[in-house]
């Protein structure tokens, strides 16, 4: 009975999402999930409206929740054969853990010409090689720090512990999202490769131990943060590259800066629920939007990192720098957070980093 009803408010839930929207609208455009807010309004007033245009294809565009709670809702809702939207953002963990219940569609890329453009970790697959995910965009952690406190920039991860930063810094509280495992992996062992076994994530967990009295404030709230930055009350830390960006812009004395060992890489996938019925028009989206001039135009007008490759994108040094940079980056280790060892790893991150 239990089962039932959930099945039932489910298919409910699906169809709540197009209330409002004529039948007609409903049934004919091509639902897009985007994370919601500022996010999806520059969609909606840059990029949808031009594909409309080109193509004759409309799109609806869905507002989704970050997280996890758009991935249960989505694998609910294709259990009832529907799909609350056709294409949908995702985030890399919840592109893994969708990939459990084979929820994404398998991409034939033959009907993805664009994506030769695209870098080598901008498409997710599945273990058997099959084509999950095409990335969307991307976007940067990268150390930031207050001007009037720190006059000279920070060159590398490691300078977070250094004496003279106790009290001083703002890092993400999770594990799964600070990827400070794989920041400091890269800075102080070498690369990733530790982090391939227990007792390499203990010493790197015994390594960020010893930043806990730099550490002024693990955040969740990323305006929280970013105000204290700005005032100077906690002067440096890990945040994201383009919205430090528009704190400095907005005069604010904030900078951010790529350390040698690079910033954090992280990025959105374009990936098709199994219940969706236009993937033809999905195709059409996805190849449109792994064109390097729309690329481009997102990092123009949304402030995201391309997900092609930069010679093709036509963006200035200036232009790309504000969201990008040259330098390697630290791929995280999605596979730490969404495997077998995540319950461990987020207990032992709780007991020896953050408590």
């Amino acid at each position: 009975m239990t089962k039932k009803i959930l099945l039932m408010l489910t298919v409910i839930t699906a169809w709540i999402v197009l209330l409002g929207v004529p039948a007609s609208v409903a049934d004919d455009a091509l639902k897009v999930g985007a994370y919601g807010g500022y996010f999806k309004d520059s969609f909606d007033k840059h990029i949808f409206p031009d594909f409309t245009k080109e193509t004759g294809i409309k799109i609806q565009s869905v507002a989704e929740p970050t997280g996890e709670a758009w991935l249960v809702q989505l694998e609910q809702a294709a259990r009832a054969g529907q799909a609350p939207a056709d294409v949908n953002m995702m985030s890399q963990t919840v592109m893994l853990r969708g990939q459990r219940t084979q929820l994404w569609t398998p991409y034939d890329l033959k009907e993805i010409p664009n994506h030769k453009y695209l870098l080598p970790q901008s498409i997710n697959r599945y273990p058997d090689g099959r084509v999950s995910g095409i990335g969307a965009v991307g976007w940067y952690i990268t150390l930031v720090s207050n001007t009037n406190v720190f006059k000279t920039a920070p060159s590398s991860w490691a300078d977070m512990w250094k004496p003279d930063k106790k009290n001083s810094l703002g890092l993400l509280a999770l594990v799964s999202n600070s990827f400070l495992l794989e920041i400091t992996a890269k800075t102080f062992f070498g690369g990733c490769d530790i982090l391939n076994s227990k007792d390499g994530i203990l010493k790197v967990m015994n390594k960020l131990a010893e930043l806990k009295p730099n550490v002024k404030l693990w955040y969740r709230d990323e305006g929280q943060f970013q105000q204290a930055l700005q005032s100077g009350e906690i002067p440096m830390g890990q945040y994201y590259h383009d919205v430090a960006g528009l704190a400095a812009a907005d005069g604010h004395p904030v900078r951010s800066t790529f350390p040698k060992e690079g910033g954090v890489y992280d990025s959105g996938s374009w990936a098709v629920s199994k219940a969706s019925k236009k993937l033809k028009e999905a195709y059409i989206f996805i190849n449109y939007m792994c064109r390097p001039e729309i690329q481009a135009k997102l990092s123009r007008k949304v402030g995201t990192a391309p997900t092609v490759k930069r010679d093709v994108t036509g963006l200035t040094d200036k232009e790309f720098s504000s969201v990008s940079s040259d330098i390697p980056p630290i791929i995280p280790r999605y596979d730490i957070y969404t495997g077998e060892l995540s319950d461990w790893v987020n207990q032992k991150w709780t007991e020896m980093v953050t408590k």
